[in-house]
């Protein structure tokens, strides 16, 4: 007879195959064809096989063989091992928080308490709420919503995301965490219908219905940490600012932000210092220092700090610039931290197509010479503008020094350092800068470090410093220091139980209100955030709502419903920002917008009907958020709320996922006879059907889109610039990693959303 040990040895019990047998009765309930007696038998005679066997132990054994199990005919295994790990969560909450665990889950006011004296939340919540409220709705926990999660999907949350005391015992349960979400996004509403905001939002987070930022999911109530996931700065071309630039930079960095930086205006390798001739080294060693603080100021401890640099493709460092992340040659130039983006307007992309030269410049002696900027000027139309012509004044100018290569060159640096790296990304700025409701307050230079936020930029200078009563004092003028405020739609849930129209409401406002809510130490950051109220709606599981509704994805039908479902979430999503700009008021830069002109549904395309209404109502009383939608890459997330990432396709139909200390059997959510035909791996996908997707889905999203490339190793130089010139053709502003089957990525978690 096998003996149970429990209390680390101080009780014995004889093993109790039928109790047992309940619980598995108990976890696989509701999953017919699951074969729970060959599964039940070999957990008995797993334990059945040693003299005594800790009770920690069964419940691992549990896991362990119900992962065994999980196939692409039993996937169902994987919420049979999901059960078993929220009723161990359950037991360690009780037994670290005194309540009884058949309860599941404890007192909600006591676990605030607690917490906060502990030092892991912050007083926020209990100075916010009252305890009569926060019991009333401790009443909306339904632990029933714990089921929804797969095995990986709750490990992921359980593991990273709930809040533990400072010894990493389990504390926070996850619907607790939705809680605690929902309440700190709805804290400032009004007393008499917060919590009716705080109930809908928990009904948005605890269905996976969405997701919101990972450094939301992280940080809100906690007592440290910031909400929003990442920001772009724009460095100045001076010894200060370049300085300045990377302070801030660490500090959000430090507080768990990802960080885009545009180095397009600082002076090339060779240029000249205060008249000092070939003094200046260049971007590359900004570059080195940024990369130093990628690694040294990490992100709350939990991974080093991401950062992606960008860079004009007229720049006269751009090749040391596509060099900086390759394997060989001298690492004095390399920076293998950091991410990289290069910007690139309508003509190089002619001029490519062409096999014409292009020419290099130094934009700091554009500036000296010929007295603008040629960073500050886009074509408005494809074929003419102001960008070219500016171009073509420096090009003939004989007193501007410059380098003429062949632009193919350069688009041959790109897609090596891309086979080899997955970087550069590709930033069209062109595209970008036409389709900004906004540039009546200024220009978009870059993106972030995911490629999802376009959002107007300019660097923050300093005009001078002076001593007061033995103080010293410092006078900014401040630029447009970007914030992304992210979250995502589960589509293949959303939109299959048809929610969209009461989901899309309740999370425009809970991203407006992470804009009062958030704590940026960076303070050009905060007045941007305010001045544009800036928010990313995004989405994920594209791959996932194909297979559910049985469409193809390289077909003109996948194409068009595209199109389709994003025009209506983006009609849905400028209707909610509209009803709260009433309510709330439109944001500080609404004056001359293209939202207030009208500009902006006409470059849409967005006529007749409920647009045209909704385009009278926008003039009318303005809309609360300047910018509104951006689909992020929203792996992690997405791995909780069990769906595909983002609008890519899966990987593979079976995969599995490893960590440091333990290898997870993952199938295409929602795997089965049926939908097994819609799921391709995304390197056996035909790429052009991907791009004319994502064109018609660019459509409708104001921002832009993290949309990966997935080509084979070996695939010819000729295809993928194919492929790029698909993608910019079709009006893509950006793609985001070109993905080689020879190249492993590391996830962007912190635009995940």
């Amino acid at each position: 007879m096998t003996t149970i040990t429990k209390n680390q040895g101080k009780r014995a019990l004889p093993f109790d195959e039928p109790r047992l047998n309940r619980f598995i009765a108990n976890v696989t309930a509701g999953f017919p064809k699951l074969d729970v007696d060959s599964f039940s038998e070999k957990v008995s005679r797993s334990i059945e096989s040693s003299d005594t066997y800790k009770a920690a132990q069964i419940t691992n054994l549990l896991i362990m063989t119900a992962l065994e199990n999980i196939g692409m005919d039993t996937p169902d295994w994987t919420y049979v091992a999901a059960r078993t790990h929220i009723r161990d969560l359950y037991k360690q909450a009780a037994t670290n928080r005194v309540y009884d665990a058949s309860k599941k889950y404890g007192d909600f006011y006591a676990l605030l308490t607690t917490l906060t004296n502990r030092g892991v939340y912050s007083p926020y919540l209990l100075e916010q709420y009252s305890k009569e409220e926060i019991q009333q709705l401790a009443e909306l926990i339904d632990p029933a919503r714990d089921d929804k999660f797969t095995y990986i999907g709750l490990r992921t949350l359980s593991d990273r995301y709930l809040a533990r005391d400072k010894d990493g015992r389990v504390f926070e349960l996850p619907q607790e965490r939705w809680l605690v979400i929902a309440m700190h996004l709805m804290s400032k509403e009004p007393a008499d219908q917060r919590l009716e905001l705080v109930a809908e939002s928990y009904w948005a987070l605890s269905n996976l219905y969405m997701t919101v930022a990972t450094p939301t999911l992280t940080n809100a109530g906690k007592a440290y940490g910031q909400l929003s996931s990442c920001f772009i700065d724009t460095v100045d071309d001076s010894l200060q600012g370049i300085y300045d630039s990377n302070s801030d930079v660490a500090q959000l960095s430090k507080g768990g932000g990802g960080i885009g930086v545009y180095l397009g205006k600082v002076r090339s390798r060779g240029s000249n210092i205060r008249g000092h001739k070939g003094a200046s080294s260049g971007v590359i060693p900004w570059m080195k220092q940024l990369n130093n603080t990628a690694v040294s100021v990490d992100q709350l401890g939990q991974r080093k700090g991401a950062i992606a640099v960008y860079l004009d493709v007229w720049h006269k460092d751009i090749f040391s610039f596509l060099d900086a992340k390759l394997n060989n040659g001298d690492e004095r130039l390399r920076t293998h931290d950091l991410f990289t983006g290069v910007c690139l307007p309508d003509l190089f992309m002619e001029t490519v197509q062409k096999r014409g030269d292009w020419f290099l410049f130094d934009p700091h002696e554009v500036r000296d010479v010929m007295g603008y900027s040629l960073e500050d000027f886009f074509d408005e139309k494809k074929g003419e503008g102001s960008f070219r012509d500016k171009y073509d004044e420096c090009v003939r100018n004989n007193d501007l020094s410059k380098e003429k290569v062949a632009a193919i060159d350069i688009f041959k640096g790109i897609m090596k350092s891309q086979l080899e790296t997955g970087t550069p990304y590709m930033f069209y700025r062109d595209s970008v800068n036409r389709q900004n409701a906004n540039s009546h307050k200024g220009m978009i230079y870059c993106s972030n470090l995911c490629t999802e936020i376009a959002q107007n930029q300019s660097p923050t200078t300093q005009e001078e410093q002076h001593t007061h009563d033995g103080k010293i004092i410092k006078t900014y003028t401040p630029g447009d220091f970007v914030v992304c405020n992210l979250s995502s739609i589960n589509l293949a849930r959303a939109v299959m139980d048809d929610v969209l129209e009461r989901l899309v409401p309740i999370q425009v406002r809970m991203l407006d209100n992470v804009i009062d809510l958030n704590t940026i130490e960076v303070l050009q950051a905060t007045l941007t955030n305010q001045k544009y109220r800036a928010v990313g709606l995004g989405t994920f599981g594209w791959h996932h709502l194909l297979a559910l509704k049985g469409i193809v994805w390289e077909t003109k039908a996948a194409v068009r419903y595209a199109g389709e479902l994003y025009e209506q979430i983006a009609y849905l999503t400028i209707k909610a920002s509209t009803d709260l700009a009433k309510e709330k008021g439109a944001y500080p830069a609404f004056g001359e917008s293209d939202w207030s002109t009208g500009a902006y549904f006409d470059k849409h395309d967005y006529a007749g009907g409920k647009w045209d209404a909704l385009r009278n109502e926008v003039i009318a009383t303005g809309i609360r958020n300047g910018y509104l939608m951006a689909v992020a890459p929203n792996a992690s997330t997405s791995i909780i709320a069990g769906s595909s990432a983002s609008i890519d396709p899966i990987f593979n139909i079976e995969y599995s996922e490893e960590k440091s200390d333990y290898k997870i059997p993952v199938t295409a959510p929602d795997i089965n006879q049926h939908t097994f035909l819609y799921y391709k791996s995304a390197y056996n996908i035909d790429q052009h059907w991907s791009i004319r997707q994502n064109a018609e889905r660019q459509k409708h999203v104001d921002q832009a889109i993290s949309f990966n490339l997935y080509v084979k190793n070996n695939i010819k130089a000729k295809e993928l610039l194919d492929l790029h010139m698909a993608a910019w053709d079709s009006g893509l502003k950006t793609t985001y990693y070109t993905r080689s089957t020879s190249k492993e990525i590391v996830e962007c978690e912190w635009c995940a959303s």
